[in-house]
């Protein structure tokens, strides 16, 4: 078996905060997201922040406090046909 020479990389000193001028993805690895197929074309992805996840413990939750907001909500006013802002 022939051995392969070592080759060194170089060391970069960078921070958490740098991005790289480019970035390289090898597709031939890449693999089909799993999950589309349960996605509608209505779904919509929201991040939420780490300290407002903890208090919910499912999307459910999510929605039905959301939805039980909206329900609280005044009405909005709607414009009346034929006046326009300027």
């Amino acid at each position: 078996m022939k051995k392969m020479p070592n080759r060194k990389k170089k060391k970069i000193e960078s921070t958490s905060d740098d991005l790289k001028a480019e970035y390289r993805f090898d597709y031939r690895n890449a693999k089909p997201n799993r999950f589309a197929a349960v996605m509608s074309d209505a779904t919509v992805a929201v991040v939420l922040e780490p300290d407002v996840a903890a208090v919910f413990k499912s999307s459910k939750a999510v929605n039905s406090f959301l939805r039980s907001v909206i329900a609280a909500m005044p009405e909005a006013q709607t414009p009346k046909r034929g006046l326009t802002r300027l």
